[in-house]
């Protein structure tokens, strides 16, 4: 009988809680068959084809588009309108000097977006044109994947990816089911079961599958993964049978299908509007916080220059009040301009003094910026340090506008599996009873260095401890989920696990389920297979034990357990139970719990995953009451996880306990020692995961992201059940705030002792919850502030259970806080690609989950222990180039400019330019650009070795530290006083008669040769010579490009000018510059005033760095100093934290020592390099030679302040 289609929306409803009002449904006809006459109307809706789109622009759309983009920055449309009001009115310069340059950034910028826009429709292209398979007409036939249309029946062979949402009609499995991963969704890679309809499963030919009539009514798109809701009308006899649907019977685009032969499946959900594809987050334009302070600099002195056409204007036409003035006899007015009215006069001046003096904005800085960032992205590209051998692959650059970005990180939100770990888990050992078993810990007769002090296998305990051995080793075999998946040898004959060499291999929708399963082989008892209900194992005498599996009470996130019953051959019924220790040891009756517990909590610290395992005899009655609380558990309607769940806790009690087991998740190398330099550089670690909960928490803690002393706050739907939200939030809040006093977790040092570490473990329902706006009518208020301020106090965050749109959210919602940190966000997989596109700097791992994360990312390393130099190293490198290049080049255009406006005081305000054509187009193109280009691109203020070494000089560079205001205004003002310097000392010295006459008496004819271009060359020449030599004097890393730029543009700077005063052009309509530079340097008190002049204005810099390095220095000028003593060889053993402020120093040394313990290396970790360090209270103090120590701090500290005063462990550094 049909179900009701109001019933439908009520249950809909219900179980939709959270989601907005009930949106209208789609109605799918399977094979776009009509229902049958009077079933109900037929209504073919439209939708979108099935293509993928990730590209901005279209081949239409390009050029409009990518100049609006380019024409919203600032500096663009200002050099626009300069550019129209050259065009425009009568100026002192000519157009092309502003249009040829704004016209080579438009079109470099532009080929460089249109070439990485172009990369993606080729991607998205190889995606949309991959062949599928369709059934149609009772045959298969093969499609473009673009044409598949909602409602076309799909056949997907074993390991395809499913090409759009699909609902699952049959399986070549006989019991209708199917094996999917969904690591490229939610990042796990382990096999999940889906299930299909069960009136469709027994369907499994072409011909029967197209002969199926039905429709699917289910609710319109939606972007959370773990949610549908529908149903499928069969149309069979008179009435349609309706059977429910539900997210078991949905396979998401992006999974691949596994263990299955095929299957086949309606499309229902296709192109942008599949699960997946509504999880993309939009691609925007990414700006770094460099750009935005160079726009703020920008407005500056785009105020200044209008401040300064503005006084000129006032001054043109009260200097002109006097009629004298106003109509000069070597330039009287045309009859147009008398007639012109004075308004119209005075805009046309002021704007011609704007096109005078717009050489302060600089054009050429966006050029060099542009070459710097493009060029510069090659060094992390050529970076052999970060070339994985084992995947053949190098980091890769995906957008260059970001690379100083990575100096300024403060977040790091990064995906789990197979991003931090390799998802590869391994079994360490178990323990039964209190004796501890390692597999292969006995190695050709000798005992391994892992195995002593330990009871072996071979030591044969008591007859009771051996059974109970041998039951514990059972209870593995047969409590779990696992599949045998067996593969055909060579001759073509099936060999079992048992049989030869093995040539099957376990899957589960549980990595730790395969761990523990192949460690039980290892130690002897094998798990062979499920076959007609009946579990088989192979025990250590090789004879094969058949149990009948009777139940299975699933595992869930909050029973933190699963069970099985099963009965022996010789008819005895077990409950064997496995879960987290919390869950098991308080249902214990017997069992030796203390040595367990002991062994847990040892096997926990080392960051181990540990399970306990525990079981339970049934006799005949206890089972009967068993399957009585399971089947009416089952066949209820209502509240059905609800009774399911009273039930299992009325099962798995008075258990006994056997032991527990303990699996390490492998993490990538180098994983936790890259996680711990983040954190002393300053950076907070979010770890946001589509993972359980407790296997994210212990991977936390192996990666060294929660450790031995942190505190956990819980804010999970199991609390939030016991406790409304609220007064969760405000109970974690206080817990915080008590700690640390109303401060936030910045203000202590990651490493310290001496406050409580917190760690908050959020889920993805309570965050859903937390980010919920605020209703008017609830007094809850609005929760997001909270929840920020719990954040703030901790020193680590997991986030599991995390759909991928909320993994955006929480970026955004970090994002948009108060002080607005910058973002980077890591992933591997599909699932990853929102938080990347969302974070301000993205980072794609090269890993086993396909490449669409590498694709959507900015930028791209083979593994995450790359991300310490990619930051560390490169990012500080290319915040430290970048900010100097920004600076320098406000600063010499402030020395290029400023005398031309000193100039109008002294021409009447004519608008007479004080530099010729050529110098004034040459200056920032060709005498000035490449010395700074180069720096930018090599300059090295500290060596690379160093910045790994001791992160936290990353510290000294944050929050934009080198382009906040007070450096900006120094570097003006510095810009002013050389340019005050030059224009005024050579108006001085040039109105020396002695100067300009060569020593002799001056006569008409020098006194014409030394006219106005003579002078406007000197201080032009004084000009390219200061700034040139400012750099030299800022260049800390010199190479022989170095000496060949800086010194090669000052003499082509010096043959330039000979050429174009020596020659009479036949091109130019003027030869005003012929012979000045020759007829200038002919004298010989002009190369005296240039040699003052440089030196008085470069004097006050050298000064001022000499008296700051010597009273103040910071971290980095003491390093600089380290390393000139040292002759840039600062070696393994230097003590880089010696080398910081003194104050911090003298702390140090009158701390008392941590003297905890570390834990022990974990046991898969390869042996490393090690060196020792005494734990200070606040930071390391690396075990150094004593000069260096003396030097970095007071030469009156005596030897024995720098002694060891205290044992610590060894560690790596």
């Amino acid at each position: 009988m049909g179900m009701d289609f109001s019933t439908l929306r009520t249950l809909i409803s219900r179980y939709c809680v959270g989601e907005e009002n009930w949106v209208d449904s789609r109605t799918i006809y399977i094979g776009h068959k009509e229902p049958p006459p009077g079933t109900e109307a037929f209504i073919q809706q439209r939708y979108p084809d099935n293509r993928i789109v990730s590209s901005k622009y279209t081949f239409w759309n390009f050029i409009p588009k990518n100049m609006f983009e380019q024409f919203r920055r600032v500096a663009n449309f200002y050099f626009l309108i300069i550019f129209l009001v050259q065009l425009i009115i009568d100026t002192p310069t000519s157009p092309v000097t502003s249009g040829l340059p704004l016209f080579f950034v438009i079109t470099v910028t532009a080929i460089k977006q249109g070439y990485e826009d172009w990369l993606r429709h080729k991607a998205d292209n190889a995606v949309n044109q991959c062949p599928v398979h369709v059934v149609q007409h009772g045959k298969v036939v093969r499609k473009q994947s673009r044409k598949l249309r909602v409602g076309d029946v799909v056949m997907v062979k074993e390991d395809e990816t499913f090409p759009c949402d699909l609902i699952l009609l049959s399986s070549s499995r006989n019991d209708g089911t199917c094996f999917v991963t969904t690591a490229s969704l939610d990042g796990e890679s382990s096999h999940k079961t889906y299930y299909a309809v069960q009136d469709t499963k027994a369907y499994s030919t072409e011909k029967e599958v197209d002969s199926i009539h039905a429709t699917i009514e289910c609710e319109q798109p939606q972007p959370d993964l773990y949610k549908f809701v529908g149903r499928i009308n069969i149309y069979m006899g008179s009435e349609p049978i309706a059977r429910p649907l539900g997210s078991e019977n949905l396979l998401l685009r992006g999974a691949t299908l596994k263990n299955t032969e095929y299957i086949y499946a309606v499309a229902i959900y296709t192109g942008m509007e599949t699960k997946m594809a509504l999880n993309y987050q939009s691609k925007s334009q990414k700006r770094s916080a460099v750009e935005k302070s160079m726009n703020a600099y920008l407005v500056v002195y785009l105020c200044i220059l209008i401040g300064k056409a503005f006084v000129n204007t006032v001054l043109k036409y009260v200097w002109q009040a006097d009629p004298n003035r106003d109509e000069p006899w070597y330039n009287h007015r045309t009859e147009t301009e008398r007639q012109r009215h004075i308004v119209i006069r005075a805009f046309t001046d002021f704007l011609a003094f704007m096109v005078l003096f717009n050489y302060i904005i600089p054009v050429s800085m966006y050029v060099t910026v542009e070459m710097q960032k493009f060029l510069g992205s090659y060094f992390i590209m050529w970076d052999d340090e970060m070339f994985d051998e084992e995947l053949g692959e190098r980091a890769v650059v995906n957008t260059s506008d970001l690379n100083e970005e990575l100096g300024q990180v403060e977040y790091v939100f990064t995906d789990k599996t197979g991003t931090l770990t390799e998802n590869n888990m391994e079994f360490i050992e178990c323990c039964v009873d209190g004796h501890v078993y390692v597999p292969h810990a006995i190695c050709n007769g000798q005992v391994m260095p892992d195995a002593a002090g330990m009871d072996m296998i071979d030591t044969s305990p008591g007859p009771d401890a051996r059974a109970h051995e041998e039951l514990f080793f059972r209870a593995l075999c047969l409590c779990h989920t696992v599949q045998v998946k067996e593969e055909e040898t060579v001759d073509g004959i099936k060999h079992g696990i048992h049989q030869g060499k093995s040539t099957s291999f376990y899957i589960s929708s549980s990595p730790d389920e395969v761990a523990l399963v192949e460690g039980m082989k290892r130690l002897g008892f094998t798990y062979l297979r499920l076959k007609d209900s009946h579990m088989e194992i192979l025990n250590r005498e090789d004879e094969i034990e058949r149990f009948e599996l009777l139940e299975v009470l699933t595992f869930d996130s909050v029973r933190r357990r699963m069970s099985v019953i099963v009965q022996s051959n010789t008819g005895e019924r077990y409950l064997f139970c496995k879960g987290a220790d919390s869950s098991i040891f308080p249902r214990v009756v017997s069992g030796k719990v203390d040595q367990v517990r002991a062994r847990v909590e040892h096997n926990a610290v080392e960051g181990l995953r540990t399970l306990c395992v525990a079981y339970r005899r049934l006799t005949p009655e206890q089972y009967q009451e068993v399957c009585n609380l399971l089947s009416g558990a089952k066949l209820a309607l209502q509240d059905r996880d609800k009774r399911l769940a009273e039930a299992y806790d009325l099962i798995e009690k008075d258990l006994i306990l056997l032991g527990a087991t303990a699996v390490e998740d492998r993490l990538q190398e180098n994983a936790a020692d890259t996680i711990e330099s983040l954190h002393k550089a300053g950076m907070k670690v979010w770890v946001l995961t589509g993972d359980k909960m407790e296997t994210a928490a212990a991977t936390c803690y192996a990666s060294k992201l929660f450790r031995r002393n942190t505190q956990i706050l819980e804010l999970t739907t199991k609390r939030t059940e016991e406790q409304n939200l609220h007064d969760v939030l405000f109970d974690l809040s206080r817990t915080v705030l008590r700690q640390h006093g109303g401060m936030t977790r910045d203000t202590f040092s990651s490493l310290s002792g001496d406050c409580t570490d917190y760690g908050l473990i959020i889920d993805g329902a309570t965050l859903s919850a937390v980010m919920r706006p605020a209703q008017e009518d609830s007094n809850s208020g609005n929760y997001k502030e909270i929840f920020l301020e719990i954040c703030r106090n901790c020193s680590a965050v997991l986030c599991c259970r995390m759909a991928p749109l909320q993994k955006a959210q929480i970026v955004k919602l970090i994002k948009a806080s108060k002080e607005h940190p910058i973002t980077l966000a890591v992933g591997d997989g599909a699932n990853d690609v929102s938080m990347i596109l969302e974070a301000h700097v993205g980072i794609g791992i090269m890993g086993k989950e396909g490449r669409q994360a590498v694709r959507n990312s900015d930028y791209a390393v083979p593994k995450f222990k790359h991300l310490k130099k990619m930051l560390l190293v490169h990012g500080h490198y290319y915040y430290i180039r970048i900010s100097e290049l920004v600076q320098y080049f406000f600063y010499k255009n402030v020395c290029f400019i400023f005398p031309q406006f000193l100039y109008q005081f002294f021409c009447g305000f004519s608008q007479q330019p004080l530099y010729d054509t050529a110098y004034l187009t040459l200056y920032n193109i060709s005498f000035t650009s490449l010395p700074i280009l180069l720096y930018s691109l090599i300059e090295q203020h500290i060596n690379m070795d160093v910045l790994k070494k001791d992160p936290s000089l990353y510290r000294d560079i944050a929050k934009n530290a080198l382009l906040q205001w007070p450096i900006f205004i120094y570097w003006t003002v510095l810009g002013v006083y050389d340019a005050i310097v030059m224009f005024f000392g050579a108006y001085f010295l040039f109105d020396n008669t002695t100067f300009t006459s060569n020593g002799q008496l001056m006569t008409t004819n020098t006194q014409m040769m030394f006219g106005n271009w003579t002078f406007g060359t000197l201080v032009f020449t004084i000009l390219v010579f200061t700034v040139t030599f400012k750099l030299a004097l800022d260049t800390h890393y010199w190479t022989w490009i170095n000496h060949f730029v800086i010194w090669g543009s000052l003499i082509f700077f010096v043959v330039f000018s000979l050429l174009w005063g020596g020659i009479i052009w036949p091109f130019l309509n003027y030869q005003r510059m012929y012979y000045v530079f020759m007829q200038m340097l002919s004298s010989g008190p002009a190369w005296l005033s240039i040699i003052l002049l440089i030196t008085a204005s470069l004097l006050p810099d050298v000064v001022k760095k000499v008296i700051w390095r010597a009273l103040w220095p910071t971290t980095t000028e003491r390093i600089q100093n380290a390393e000139k003593l040292y002759k840039g060889h600062l070696s393994e053993f230097t003590p880089l934290a010696a080398l910081h402020a003194s104050s911090r120093s003298t702390r140090q040394r009158r701390g008392s020592i941590d003297q905890r313990n570390v834990p022990n290396p974990r046991r898969s970790e390869p042996c490393k390099k090690k060196i020792m360090f005494t734990r200070w209270q606040r930071r390391p103090d690396y075990c150094t030679f004593a000069p260096l120590l003396r030097f970095a701090d007071d030469s009156r500290h005596s030897k024995q302040e720098h002694a060891y005063s205290g044992v610590c462990p060894e560690t790596s550094v």
